[in-house]
């Protein structure tokens, strides 16, 4: 049984590290602030006061961070998961973070006999508690086939997409595409109410058709029932689009309905709805069309 350490227990991370313990894995965690850990603990797990020691005791050593350079300090720095890994060790990254990044961190890590998954997921908050997101992986087979049962406690999709890095360019085409549909689905709330039709309604006269996507699927129920609560927070949205913009100018490909969305999660992050779900980029629809959503 593969003993595994998980670091970043916030809104993603806790309940996935409590399906790897309820998989049947010892799990060893670690995180900033204590709640989260003293709750896991309660549950079995393990807790420890570095990434370094969390590496040291583990097999598998997962993080999931807000960005590229928590998952950079984290595996790299002082007290890090580098200082306590010993050959044959699993590092595997969750995170959200930019592409070069998660081939430095390969590299760097490589040298001391460390194999890397760059493992970026979907699903929000619902697909970590249910065990069901989706899950898209950068590095060397042989690293994912061992780690496999571990990723399936977590994931229901889970493909490797090529070499380290290429599962965070995959989670930038995933978030260019969640953001289009964030975005998509809040004018056509607003355009319905607006010109007198019902939203709801609408809403289940076209999710059957060309239009249905997982935005339209999930969203529209919480929406009307007035909850925009996190289950994936704007500003997370907000830094990932940044990301997204950042390796596109890398490669030299525009991106112009990206942009535009981007702006708007920008402006979310400025009205002080930051902390909100990512659907709650309705909101700025609702101030420039001086319409608001009726619950």
């Amino acid at each position: 049984m593969l003993k595994v350490g998980y670091i970043g227990l916030g809104l993603m991370g806790k309940p996935m590290a409590r399906n790897i313990l309820k998989a049947g894995f010892p799990v060893v965690v670690h995180n900033r602030s204590r709640a989260a850990v003293d709750e896991l603990v309660a549950e079995g797990a393990t807790a420890a006061t570095t990434p370094a020691e969390v590496a040291a005791q583990v097999d598998v050593v997962i993080t999931n961070l807000p960005d590229s350079p928590d998952v950079e300090l984290v595996a790299l720095g002082a007290d890090g998961i580098i200082e306590g890994a010993k050959e044959g060790l699993i590092f595997i990254d969750n995170s959200t973070i930019k592409p070069a990044t998660a081939r430095q961190i390969a590299e760097k890590l490589g040298e001391k006999g460390v194999l890397s998954l760059d493992a970026p997921v979907s699903g929000g908050d619902v697909g970590a508690i249910n065990g069901t997101l989706t899950i898209m992986l950068g590095g060397p087979e042989t690293a994912l086939n061992k780690a496999m049962p571990v990723l399936e406690a977590i994931g229901k999709s889970i493909t490797l997409v090529g070499d380290a890095g290429a599962g965070q360019i995959a989670k930038v085409c995933n978030q260019i595409m969640v953001a289009a549909q964030m975005v998509g689905m809040a004018e056509l709330l607003i355009v319905a109410q607006k010109a007198g039709a019902d939203p709801q309604k609408v809403v289940q006269a076209i999710k059957g058709g060309a239009a249905q996507c997982w935005a339209l699927d999930v969203k529209p129920p919480r929406l009307f029932a007035g909850n925009r609560n996190p289950g994936f927070k704007a500003y997370m949205q907000a830094k990932d689009l940044n990301i997204v913009l950042d390796t596109a100018r890398d490669y030299g490909v525009p991106l112009p309905g990206t942009s535009a969305n981007t702006q708007l999660f920008s402006a979310m992050l400025e009205m002080g709805m930051g902390d909100l779900d990512n659907s709650a980029v309705i909101g700025v629809i609702e101030a420039l069309a001086g319409e608001t959503l009726k619950v």
